[in-house]
């Protein structure tokens, strides 16, 4: 049985054949930035299924970008996860933080 879920290749493979070869890697970088502000712009309307939807649309764009620039973007997390996991951090009292070292 096929797995049911995207991955980084399927994304990447439909890009290509939607939108043609990526040209230029900040055109997916600055995509992304529009469907972070349209996700923001539900997230402040309370409106849940659309910020699903853009939340998914950023996440599209940056798989998109891993496999143009020949990375795997949960291998990308993983490695990344590792090192914030052994920072220290400060919270900011509203989900965020940042590191101090």
């Amino acid at each position: 049985m096929p797995n049911p879920h995207e991955t980084q290749s399927t994304i990447a493979l439909w890009g290509e054949e939607t939108f043609g070869p990526v040209r230029d890697p900040v055109a997916l970088a600055k995509r992304a930035s529009i469907e972070m502000d349209e996700l923001i712009e539900a997230l402040e309307k309370g409106d849940t299924e659309e910020a699903a939807r853009e939340t998914a649309d950023v996440l599209i764009l940056l798989n998109r970008l891993g496999a143009t620039l020949g990375f795997d973007l949960a291998d990308a997390v993983d490695a990344k996860m590792k090192v914030n996991r052994a920072r220290q951090w400060v919270p900011a009292g509203d989900g965020t933080g940042r590191h101090v070292d």
